[in-house]
């Protein structure tokens, strides 16, 4: 299913968390924390000012980034989870 964001939103792909601590403990997926890391998979224009001036996307498809850990929504899309967020719940990009 193709699906593209509105306005100021992207769509994000968590990245895997880790399956064993650093001393080689294997982590219940109970106890797994889910990591604010992602990939953009797609963004929307951007948002539009008072005038209707369109304001561009500080981020693009392939970014890798960093997110509140409350933030956006969970979505399944072909099986898969993915979060929708507005561009400002991105806290940067990782370069």
């Amino acid at each position: 299913m193709a699906f593209k964001p509105l306005h100021d939103r992207v769509l994000v792909r968590r990245v895997v968390g880790e399956e064993k601590t650093k001393g080689g403990l294997i982590i219940p997926d109970s106890a797994k924390e889910k990591p604010a890391e992602g990939e953009i998979v797609s963004c929307g224009e951007g948002a539009r000012k008072d005038t209707g001036d369109l304001i561009p996307m500080a981020v693009k498809a392939g970014d890798k980034v960093l997110f509140g850990k409350w933030s956006g929504t969970e979505v399944t899309l072909d099986g898969e989870e993915l979060l929708i967020m507005k561009e400002s719940d991105i806290l940067g990009i990782i370069a």
